[in-house]
C-alpha cells in the first residue's frame, strides 16, 4: 500500500464509535479470575512531571479512570517505581469501589528480590492501591545478580496468603520467563514487554510460547511514545523531554518512518480511524496480547478503547507489517552522538 503527504495532526475528533461500549470491549480469551481487556491503561504518567502531568492531576487521572470503566476497560497498570508511589495511589483512589470490579496490575522494582522484601513490598503497593489482594503482581525488570529462584519463592508466598492474584514479569526474554515459572512452580501469567510496530522483538518468542502456553503478552510502549500517531515529522518533531531522549524522534529517524506512517494513514483512512488506533489494532490482532497506551484526557481513552473494534483485513496487516519490517531506525551507540546534538544544538 502507498501513500503521502505531509505531516499533519492525525488524532481526529473521535468518532462515534469512540463512545464504545462494555459489550464492545474486546477480552483475552484465558482462564482468570476477571476479565482482561485487550487494552488496558498505563498510569506511568499518573503525577509524572517527565511527561507534563504534574503533582495535582489526580482529578484529570480520576476522569480517565472513569471514562475507561464505562468503556470496558478492565485492566490498569502501574508500578511502585512511578512517581516512587504516587501512581498506585491516584489510580487506587480513583477506581474507588470498582478496585474489585477489574485487574489491578502492579510491579516490584526488583532492587533486593529476596522472599521477606518482596513480601513488604507488595504489602505496602496493596495499601497505596487500597487493596486487599493485587490481581497481577509482576517484576518490573530481571536482577542481573538475584536469582528468580528467590523472588518467585517471595511470590508464592503472597499467593498462598491471597495477598497476590496472578503473578507477572515485566521485560523478561523468553528463556528466562519460563524459568521464572518453575521456580514459582506455577504460571506466570503475563510477560510485560515493549511492544509496538517499531519495536517487534516480541513477536519472534514471547507471543509464540505466550499462544501456545496460554500466557499473556502485555505490550508497553504500543505508540512508540507517539512515533506512530502521526504527527511528527523530521520538520516537527516532539517538543517534550521524554521523546527527545528516545532516538526514534531523531531526524534521521522521522525521516526513515515516513512510509510507515503513510500506509498507516491510508489503512486508517478505510477505517474512518487514526493512525494510533490502527498501530493499536494492528497488536491486538494477536490473541494473546494486550496493549496499555497511556492517556493524557478522556478523548484519548475513548480512541484507545475504540481501538480494540477494529479488524484489520489480511491485506492490510500484511501491508502494514511489511512497512514496519523495512523501518531500520537508528537505535544503541550509533544515535548517542545524534542525539547529544540534538539536544545540545550543536
Amino acid at each position: 500500500m502507498a501513500g503521502a503527504g505531509t505531516a499533519r495532526v492525525a488524532e481526529r475528533a473521535c468518532r462515534p464509535a469512540c463512545a464504545g461500549s462494555f459489550e464492545a470491549m474486546r477480552f483475552v480469551q484465558l482462564d482468570t479470575p476477571k476479565p482482561i481487556s485487550k487494552i488496558g491503561l498505563g498510569t506511568w504518567q499518573f503525577g509524572s512531571k517527565e511527561w507534563g502531568y504534574g503533582p495535582d492531576y489526580e482529578r484529570r487521572a480520576a476522569e480517565i479512570v472513569r471514562r475507561a470503566l464505562e468503556l470496558g476497560v478492565t485492566l490498569f497498570d502501574t508500578a511502585e517505581l512511578y512517581g516512587f508511589g504516587r501512581s498506585e495511589r491516584i489510580l487506587g483512589a480513583a477506581l474507588g469501589d470498582d478496585r474489585a470490579k477489574v485487574v489491578v496490575a502492579s510491579k516490584i522494582f526488583p532492587v533486593l528480590p529476596i522472599a521477606a522484601v518482596v513480601q513488604q513490598r507488595a504489602v505496602a503497593s496493596a495499601g497505596r492501591l487500597g487493596v486487599s489482594s493485587i490481581d497481577l503482581y509482576q517484576v518490573h525488570q530481571p536482577n542481573p545478580v538475584v536469582a528468580d529462584t528467590t523472588t518467585m519463592r517471595g511470590m508464592r508466598a503472597l499467593q498462598d496468603v491471597g495477598l497476590v492474584g496472578e503473578v507477572g514479569v515485566s521485560n523478561y526474554n523468553l528463556r528466562r520467563w519460563r524459568f521464572a515459572e518453575a521456580a514459582l512452580g506455577r504460571r506466570v501469567l503475563s510477560n510485560q514487554v515493549r511492544y509496538s510496530m517499531v519495536d517487534r522483538g516480541p513477536e519472534e518468542d514471547l507471543i509464540p510460547y505466550a499462544e501456545q502456553a496460554g500466557r499473556i503478552v502485555i505490550a508497553y510502549s504500543p505508540l512508540g511514545q507517539g512515533f506512530l500517531s502521526g504527527r511528527y515529522d523530521a520538520k516537527n518533531p516532539p517538543s517534550g523531554a521524554v521523546r527527545r531522549a528516545n532516538p526514534y524522534f531523531l531526524p534521521e529517524n522521522l525521516e526513515r518512518g515516513t512510509a510507515l506512517i503513510a500506509t498507516l494513514r491510508e489503512v486508517a483512512d478505510a477505517h474512518d480511524a487514526t493512525p494510533s488506533q490502527i498501530a493499536l489494532a494492528y497488536l491486538l490482532r494477536h490473541p494473546n496480547v494486550v496493549a496499555i497506551p497511556g492517556a493524557s484526557g478522556v478523548e484519548q481513552m475513548e480512541r484507545n478503547a475504540a481501538a480494540a473494534e477494529i479488524d484489520l483485513t489480511d491485506d492490510e496487516y500484511a501491508a502494514l507489517a511489511t512497512e514496519a519490517r523495512q523501518f531500520r531506525p537508528i537505535t544503541g551507540l550509533a544515535a548517542v552522538p545524534k542525539l547529544v546534538r540534538a539536544r545540545t544544538g550543536r
